[in-house]
């Protein structure tokens, strides 16, 4: 049975971390990828980070639990994957529909334009701390609380490297500002929409693996 309790207290976490084993640094050669909506009520920018919250169903806002959602300038939070597909599959994982139209969703690649330090949730540091790789697939009230937790400990990271629980425990990233904001460049290297041509086939062949539904 795998475990995940509440997070023990920031003090704890910081004793128990491993400087040389527990970070990841990932280099600006990386691409990031993400999907968002450029439409509707929520309309977003590529490189907008999200200061409303915790979300019900994002793994690791640090948002204040307040019996709903809070604004603050001080949690600001956004999502990738490393690939396409897997962007895809956490985005759309709720409906295993990838609508192309409502809300206009596009897709942006980039590289960070210097090196980002996360916090390693793939590796050992999870069960040193009493916990489990079920941290990036369990419950989402206690992820959040794990989140919050490391926030405190380590105010100094960028966000966290851990395993997508919707594309076969592939990489994934979560981004914290401040300080994330700082490694987005000026512009991405990809900004299409969903419903470009070109992302026909490539969209169609993923939605395929993922079982899917391309509209």
């Amino acid at each position: 049975m795998s475990r995940l309790p509440l997070p023990p207290s920031p003090n704890i976490l910081r004793k128990l971390l491993r400087q040389q084993e527990d970070f990841v640094m990932v280099p600006p050669s990386t691409r990031l990828v993400r999907v968002f909506v450029a439409a509707g009520a929520h309309q977003q920018r590529w490189n907008t980070f999200r200061h409303t919250g915790p979300l019900p169903h994002a793994r690791f806002d640090t948002h204040p639990p307040n019996g709903g959602t809070t604004t603050s300038a001080a949690h600001g939070v956004l999502y990738f994957g490393l690939s396409v597909r897997t962007s895809i599959a956490e985005v759309f994982q709720a409906s295993s529909v990838v609508d192309r139209t409502t809300r206009r969703p596009h897709i942006a690649v980039f590289a960070p334009s210097r090196p980002l330090c996360l916090l390693d949730l793939t590796g050992l540091w999870p069960t040193r701390v009493g916990a489990s790789q079920e941290i990036s697939s369990g419950p989402k009230d206690i992820t959040q609380a794990w989140a919050r937790a490391i926030r405190e400990a380590f105010p100094d990271i960028d966000g966290l490297w851990y395993r997508s629980s919707m594309d076969s425990g592939d990489p994934a990233v979560c981004l914290w500002h401040p300080p994330g904001g700082s490694a987005l460049p000026l512009s991405p290297e990809v900004l299409l929409p969903l419903d470009y041509p070109g992302l026909d086939l490539p969209l169609a062949r993923i939605c395929d693996s993922l079982n899917y539904v391309l509209n």
